[in-house]
């Protein structure tokens, strides 16, 4: 076996919020240490959202419109392989700590299967050593917190209720109150402290381990400590239009979004600052965790012999453009960290680098099984990155922008269906983003959900849609044309690449499409 893998996520974790590539407030430590040990890439992009697409795509390579795992509770066709399955087949056990929100294929399974009645599924190939997704209660967090001491509701997530006696609740936002547990039993905190527990029962035997961090996904709240680490007063300006309206009016998708409660962000600044600042410090609670995970790793010298990548499934709206959570077609919800380090000497050339190239999560799958020494599946999508951690130049052909899907459907509520007045095929929505472009195409009529043209070389907070700028229209049309090539060269390749001869069956892989 070459090693051993550390593939860590962090939920819905910004892309621009590492210490190391200079935010402006947030301090980073653990990862920043991380980054200069391996390599940082600072336009790494998420090739959909919410979670379970997302996760689809990153455990499979593929994109959205490949695997069609399009929402949360959509299952994944059987018949992809996935990263967990293939290090299997190569000797590992790879076991899972957390969740990776994957929907089992209803074809493959009784109708009165339990694995039917959730979206927290367990993906294929990975053997769960603690299973904890937060939408069904984060349950064995839990348990630990009342072996803690801790009297726990039946649904320990009400932990995250606000101690509004705590002094000076009521003189901030409603996010700023914390939490009802230390900082030192936070789900990060349980996490981390299970993971190590598990590494020291391990021993020196290989290892595939799979951290699924939950934060800084929400609740938006903090325990004490966290909750007051950074002050709404210090938070940048907001990105996007100055009103509400003024966003509302630039496209009907953002009309919609903004309207519905969770979704649309707050009115009031205040609100909006500290939720912004709570946020931050939900990235510093589980940066601090991280950081006793990798000094384990340094401690016990199994750092020698690991790699770690660390990245997330999405991102984060932040109140940018008067939203929260992850959404549409606005950046702040694709753009992801990712770093990868390599504990090789032939990687030593590579360490402390910033990656400023476009690379997506499809790219995660094929780096970890190449480091592995495995072939890669005809299935995948994405690239392997280990030339850049040799501190190689850029691969020839590498893509010159990144590609992000948003699909909107919902088979139950139709909320989106009923709001815009289309059928489910047509809530659906491909961005194409390059340094100085971003063209936003919908299957939906132009009538109804019109494209989306922008000039970052002008107009970097996306304030100004020129799809229907005469000026802009010779650009706009080269986009299109750039976007519907990506979609038909990243059609499924598996059969397509094969042909039966009177010789036997021929495979050919493309080094690029």
């Amino acid at each position: 076996m070459a090693g051993n893998v550390l593939f860590i996520t962090v939920d819905q974790y910004r892309g621009d919020s590492l210490s190391y590539l200079g935010h402006p407030l947030v301090k980073t430590p653990a990862i920043d240490r991380l980054c200069g040990s391996g390599v940082c890439f600072s336009n790494h992009w998420s090739v959909t959202a919410p979670c379970g697409p997302s996760r689809a795509s990153l455990y499979t390579g593929t994109y959205m419109h490949h695997h069609r795992s399009v929402a949360n509770g959509t299952p994944l066709d059987a018949r992809f392989t996935n990263v967990a399955l293939e290090a299997r087949r190569a000797g590992y056990d790879p076991v899972l700590f957390g969740y990776t929100d994957a929907s089992v294929d209803p074809r493959t399974v009784p109708p009165d299967d339990p694995r039917l009645l959730t979206y927290e599924g367990v993906l294929p190939g990975f053997k769960p050593v603690l299973n904890d997704p937060y939408d069904a209660g984060s349950l064995e967090w839990g348990k630990w917190l009342a072996r803690r001491g801790y009297d726990v509701p039946s649904n320990p997530q009400k932990l995250y209720r606000p101690d509004l006696s705590f002094p000076g609740a009521a003189d901030h936002g409603s996010s700023w109150a914390p939490a009802q547990f230390a900082p030192e039993d936070s789900e990060s905190a349980f996490m981390t402290e299970s993971v190590i527990e598990w590494l020291e029962h391990n021993g020196d035997s290989p290892f595939f381990v799979h951290a699924s961090y939950v934060r800084p996904h929400p609740p938006y709240r903090n325990p004490p400590g966290y909750h007051d680490l950074y002050s709404a007063d210090d938070v940048a300006p907001f990105a996007g239009h100055a009103t509400r309206k003024a966003e509302a009016a630039m496209h009907p998708l953002a009309a919609a979004i903004i309207g519905i409660p969770g979704v649309g962000a707050p009115d009031d600044e205040r609100e909006r600052r500290q939720l912004r600042a709570t946020y931050h410090g939900m990235q510093a609670e589980v940066d601090h965790q991280l950081g006793r995970l990798f000094e384990h790793l340094a401690d016990t010298g199994l750092g020698r012999e690991t790699l770690v990548v660390l990245t997330s499934d999405h991102g984060e709206m932040g109140c940018d453009h008067w939203l929260v959570q992850k959404a549409g077609y606005w950046d702040e919800s694709y753009s992801i960290p990712l770093v990868v380090a390599d504990p090789r000497p032939s990687a030593d050339a590579g360490r402390g680098r910033v990656v400023e190239a476009f690379t997506e999560s499809v790219d995660v799958m094929p780096t970890i099984l190449e480091w592995l020494g495995l072939e890669v599946p005809l299935q995948v999508d994405g690239y392997s990155l280990l030339s850049w951690l040799a501190g190689e130049g850029e691969p020839e052909q590498w893509r010159s922008e990144a590609h992000f899907e948003w699909d909107f459907r919902n088979p139950v509520s139709r909320l989106a269906e009923s709001l815009l007045g289309i059928p489910s095929a047509q809530c659906t929505l491909t961005v194409l983003r390059s340094r100085d472009e971003k063209y936003v195409q919908f299957a939906a009529d132009p009538e109804v959900l019109p494209p989306l043209y922008f000039d970052l070389s002008e107009d970097p907070g996306q304030l100004t849609n020129r799809a229907g700028d005469p000026s802009c229209i010779g650009r706009r049309a080269w986009a299109s044309e750039r976007l519907v090539s990506w979609r038909m060269r990243y059609d499924d390749a598996v059969l397509a690449n094969h042909l039966l001869t009177s010789t036997g069956v021929v495979a050919h892989r493309d080094p690029w499409r």
